[in-house]
């Protein structure tokens, strides 16, 4: 985990650099693929993604070495064909993965963040799950252990093949010509994306189209049918930590509601977006119908609050930084607090950008435990070794957010007759 939290000092830099880029590019094109509470909150998410997986908070089912060494009946050597092998098996075990994801009811709350952006750019990339508590993946890597594919070698691999999934979140780039045919593309993947009916469930691949051309999912996107993005039960809220477990909580209330015990069995395997026939009567979730003429969601709010929820991405990415930076020196039930106090930060601030009154008492709590935790250690995990005058910085921080709090609940209107802007 210290290796992978070294990672990200460098990874979270790179990444946020380059929505920063995009954001200027579409400034001076004048075509502007962003909108700042959007992207904060897919910025958020990223986040959140990155603390569960940097503290390791994850129940593996089974993981690769084990299968490798149980079901293994070859012993291959590190070379360039076991690298390009290695490659491919994670690719075909992502697809599956990725398909499974869309199709299955309880699967798909685990992917339903990265959809839930309105907007379609590199920004909506870095919405990534934090409900994916049960690792399972390594099960879909059994062709790879069979062959004896060494553990190393998908180490390495892995996380360069998540990387390498950024770059086509983007609408500013089109067709690719001869690459169509070999490579997931941002044509392929803004298919994949939209809600449009022509387009839904295509183009599974994560860097290989072929697997789609190979099982039937792939579709080339149409000019005459511009995509439009998000879900067709939208998420509602800048909160990634609640659209995370949206759909998990309606399968819940759905499971517990419905008289047939049979439904409450299968509601979780069954397709995604299917409910029990007297949930759907009694229940009925609002759900997009027509692609085109749909609402996006965005709280009026005041260029003050759009300025305060940049600030807060901006120190929450500073602090994170830090915690990464110093992983090994804080030590890990350390790490927990230092990790909560960024989430429920991220947690506080969605919650203002989303004109909630309970957001409050959220950054009240956290702010007071934040100070308290300067005055009584005299420090902020260990900031001060490496900053002379850091812990005050947190300190401030942590003042500014109190007050920002109380000002934006109380002295700004938190009214919002309809929640959406056109």
């Amino acid at each position: 985990m210290e290796t992978y939290a070294k990672a990200l000092v460098y990874a979270i830099p790179f990444f946020t650099g380059s929505v920063l880029l995009e954001v200027l590019y579409g400034h001076f094109v004048k075509d502007q693929k962003h909108r700042v509470m959007d992207t904060v909150s897919s910025l958020s998410s990223g986040l959140t993604n990155i603390i569960k997986d940097s503290l390791g908070l994850v129940v593996v089912l089974v993981s690769y070495p084990i299968l490798l060494k149980h079901v293994a009946l070859f012993s291959l050597q590190t070379s360039w064909y076991v690298w390009v092998l290695a490659f491919i098996a994670i690719d075909f075990a992502g697809y599956w993965n990725h398909r499974l994801s869309h199709h299955i009811n309880i699967f798909w709350n685990q992917h339903v963040i990265h959809h839930s952006s309105e907007e379609f750019n590199l920004a909506c990339a870095l919405r990534q799950s934090i409900s994916n508590v049960v690792g399972y993946f390594a099960l879909l890597l059994i062709p790879a252990a069979v062959l004896g594919v060494p553990n190393d070698v998908i180490a390495v691999l892995a996380p360069i093949h998540l990387f390498a999934q950024f770059w086509y979140h983007t609408q500013h780039i089109g067709e690719l010509g001869w690459l169509e045919y070999v490579i997931v593309t941002p044509s392929q993947h803004r298919v994949h994306h939209a809600i449009n009916p022509e387009y839904i469930d295509k183009n599974l691949g994560q860097i290989l189209c072929v697997w789609d051309r190979i099982f039937g999912t792939f579709q080339k996107e149409l000019p005459e049918v511009p995509p439009q993005y998000g879900v067709l039960m939208p998420a509602g809220t800048w909160n990634p930590i609640i659209i995370n477990f949206q759909h998990l909580w309606r399968l819940v209330l759905d499971a517990w509601r419905t008289q047939s015990w049979w439904d409450k069995l299968r509601i979780w395997f069954m397709p995604t977006g299917w409910r029990p026939l007297d949930m759907m009567e009694k229940y009925p979730i609002a759900a997009i119908k027509d692609v085109y003429q749909f609402k996006k969601y965005g709280p009026q709010v005041s260029m003050a609050l759009q300025g305060y929820a940049i600030f807060q991405l901006l120190v929450s990415t500073a602090l994170l930084l830090f915690m990464f930076y110093n992983y090994g020196e804080i030590g890990f039930k350390q790490l927990l607090v230092f990790g909560a106090f960024v989430f429920i930060g991220i947690y506080g601030y969605t919650a203002l950008m989303d004109k909630k009154t309970y957001a409050l008492w959220i950054e009240l709590v956290r702010s007071v435990a934040g100070m308290l935790v300067v005055v009584l250690t005299g420090d902020w995990f260990g900031i001060n070794a490496y900053f002379g005058y850091g812990s005050i910085m947190v300190f401030l921080y942590f003042t500014v957010t109190l007050i920002a709090g109380i000002y934006f609940t109380i002295f700004e209107s938190l009214d919002n007759p309809n929640g959406y802007v056109a």
